[in-house]
This record gives C-alpha cells, sequence and structure tokens, in this order.
C-alpha cells in the first residue's frame, strides 16, 4: 500500500504541470491570434490612389512679368531650315523658304514677354551645328524668353534640342512642363508621343497633365505642342494620339491650344475633343507652322476652319489679359495676309 500510495501524488504532480503547461500554451498562442488574424489586412490595404500622379517634370525657369501688365507671347513652330540648305548656304530671298531671320525680325518688333517655339525648331538633321548656325543667329536672340516643344526633328538626342536649350526645354526625359505667365497657366507638351510612354488616357505624360490641371486651377489657360489635332493641311486632318490632352483641357475649362506642325496657319472654331462646335466650353486652336521653314497646301478644309493661309510667313501674337486674350497673325515685311481676334476665358 505505500508503494501505491506513493504513486498517487506522483501521478497528481504530473496531470498537474501538464494542465499548467497546456493553460500557458494556450494563453500564448491566444496572445498571437490577433496578429495573425490582421495580419492579411494590412497586406491587402488598397494602395494610394496615383490615377491622376506622375513623374514631375522639372520646373523651368520664370518669366518675370511687371506688375498690372498684359504679357504679349509670340509663337509659332516649322522655324529654322538646315545649315547646308542651298538658299541659306547661297544667301538668297526666298519667298517660299528659310525665313527665319525675317520671322525673328517679326519678334524684335513686338516687345514681346514670351516666345513658344512649337516644335520643327531646326531642320538639317546636324544637331548642334544647325542649331549654332542657323537658329541661334535668329531666334536664339530671344533664348532666354523662350519656351520650346519638341516636335518631329526634335525626337532624337542627336538633334541637339535638349544640348541647346537646356533647363528652358524642361526635364530631357519628358520634354513637358508647365509655368505661369501673368494670370495665365501655360503647359508645353511633348506630343513625340512614343518616346515619352505615350500620349493615351493614363500614359504618364496624361497622367501629369491631369495633375497639373487640377494643381494650378487658373482661369486662363493655353496649353502647346507640336502635332495639332485639328488641321486641314495634315492628310489625316488631325493627330488623334494627342486627343487624351484635350480631353483633359477641356475637363479643366481650357481656352487656347497651339500647333506647329504643318508650314501653315489656321484657325479653327472653339471645339470638343469630338470635334464639336461649342462656342461655350469649346477650345481654340491656332496652327501656327509658319517660323520659316517653308508651306505645305491645304488637301482639303477640316470642319469647323475658320482661316487658313499657306503663303505668308509670321508668328501669332497673343495679348494674354486677366479674363481673355487677343489674337494676330503677325506676317513678314512684304507679306500681306493677317488675323486678330478677340477670345474670353472661361
Amino acid at each position: 500500500m505505500s508503494a501505491q500510495g506513493s504513486t498517487y501524488p506522483s501521478l497528481t504532480k504530473l496531470l498537474l504541470f501538464t494542465l499548467v503547461g497546456l493553460s500557458t500554451l494556450a494563453v500564448a498562442l491566444w496572445a498571437l491570434v490577433p496578429a495573425v488574424k490582421t495580419h492579411p489586412a494590412a497586406v491587402t490595404l488598397p494602395a494610394p490612389t496615383t490615377t491622376t500622379t506622375a513623374p514631375v517634370p522639372a520646373a523651368v525657369p520664370p518669366l518675370a512679368v511687371a506688375p498690372g501688365h498684359d504679357p504679349v507671347v509670340a509663337a509659332a513652330g516649322n522655324i529654322a531650315c538646315g545649315a547646308t540648305n542651298p538658299v541659306l548656304r547661297l544667301r538668297l530671298t526666298s519667298a517660299s523658304a528659310c525665313a527665319e531671320a525675317r520671322t525673328a525680325d517679326v519678334i524684335a518688333s513686338m516687345g514681346v514677354d514670351a516666345v513658344l517655339a512649337v516644335g520643327d525648331i531646326q531642320r538639317g538633321g546636324r544637331g548642334a551645328y544647325d542649331f549654332a548656325h542657323v537658329y541661334d543667329p535668329t531666334w536664339g536672340r530671344f533664348k532666354a524668353k523662350t519656351r520650346p516643344v519638341p516636335g518631329h526633328n526634335e525626337a532624337s538626342p542627336a538633334s541637339g534640342y535638349f544640348d541647346y536649350f537646356g533647363n528652358l526645354a524642361g526635364d530631357p526625359a519628358h520634354g513637358y512642363y508647365s509655368f505661369d505667365l501673368g494670370t495665365w497657366h501655360l503647359v508645353a507638351l511633348n506630343s513625340n508621343c512614343s518616346g515619352v510612354g505615350g500620349c493615351y488616357s493614363g500614359s504618364p505624360q496624361e497622367r501629369w497633365l491631369r495633375a497639373d490641371l487640377e494643381h494650378h486651377g487658373a482661369r486662363c489657360t493655353l496649353a502647346y505642342w507640336n502635332g495639332p489635332l485639328y488641321s486641314s493641311t495634315r492628310r489625316d486632318q488631325g493627330d488623334y494620339a494627342t486627343q487624351a490632352f484635350w480631353s483633359d483641357l477641356e475637363a479643366a475649362n481650357a481656352d487656347v491650344v497651339v500647333g506647329g506642325d504643318a508650314g501653315s496657319y489656321e484657325r479653327f472654331a472653339p471645339q470638343t475633343r469630338d470635334g464639336e462646335v461649342d462656342a461655350t466650353n469649346g477650345i481654340r486652336e491656332f496652327v501656327v507652322g509658319t517660323g520659316g521653314v517653308g508651306f505645305a497646301p491645304f488637301p482639303s478644309v477640316a470642319p469647323h476652319s475658320e482661316v487658313r493661309n499657306d503663303t505668308a510667313f509670321g508668328v501669332l501674337a497673343l495679348t494674354l489679359h486677366p479674363d481673355g486674350y487677343d489674337w494676330r497673325f503677325a506676317p513678314i515685311a512684304g507679306a500681306s495676309f493677317t488675323d486678330s481676334g478677340h477670345g474670353r476665358c472661361h
């Protein structure tokens, strides 16, 4: 009995230790349950919304405007012939080619606050050599005031575009940027879409554009890029790759778009992105490919084209008022065509 009696306390102690151990383990496991339960939720929380944000291009130097002064802008694309063009090489004066020096004289006579070089700025294919020998002695007089956008001729790094303009052209990885001029907000866009990840809705440039317009919210907005959405000179009557730009600008109540690819001047009635006339909310487009290289004819007339000319070199002069704008096509000496008017901001 004594041996059997001594066994029961041992079993009791063992059972007691076992129960205590299991209780301790249960408490420890229960303490882990909230962490286990909440960990998946933490992982699956939605990421921050990035639909209207994109890498921000470097800012361009600001352009000063005197208080109370309504700034004047000169705009054109298709500007300078290549240095080896026979007209330049033989020092000829042509009515139909290589008028960059004469359009530069027009700008010099205007006292402008900014120059918008709207793409296809320097032809010739010799990069820095062409810029140094043709563009710089002519339009280069206004380099500090120039805010350019690239065209087809500036699509390659070998074009010398970013080397020549430096930070005036924004970040070379983007080629698009924005800035304020007086009370207006100006947006410079890159229509060389394949080189910057596209121009379609949701592309980096389009997302940046939406975010930029939402952030600034100016009453008056002007955007410019090389390949116009509407044009009578282009065989397809427009560069529809940039239609998403127009959608964003229309949603932000922008007022003016300037294009420069075509070798002509054209003014359109205010339109929507779908090409419908809308005098209240539509955006007016000017196509100003008359900077000096040459002309291109109008194979047909695009809908809602109000004024066209393919025989006069010159620049578009815009006076930017707090509530509207005046426009005037300023031709070179000896040319008679002109166009003028006034528009109000939305």
